[in-house]
């Protein structure tokens, strides 16, 4: 029983995980094109916070 559950709460954190990365490649690619501001990315992206976004786009910008 227990070793269901931990299967459970590792394929719920691993979900979360992959979402997570998803969210910072949009907000990434949405950087890139250069056309919305952080405050904008943020409201389409909410479960990222505003610092999270602030380091993606020092990541971006380093990478240019």
């Amino acid at each position: 029983m227990m070793n269901l559950f931990d299967d459970e709460q590792i394929m719920k954190t691993y979900a979360k995980d992959i979402e997570k990365e998803t969210e910072r490649k949009t907000a990434e690619t949405m950087i890139k094109k250069g056309k919305m501001t952080l405050e904008e990315i943020a409201d389409y992206i909410p479960t990222l916070s505003f610092d999270e976004l602030k380091e993606i786009e020092a990541e971006v910008m380093q990478l240019a």
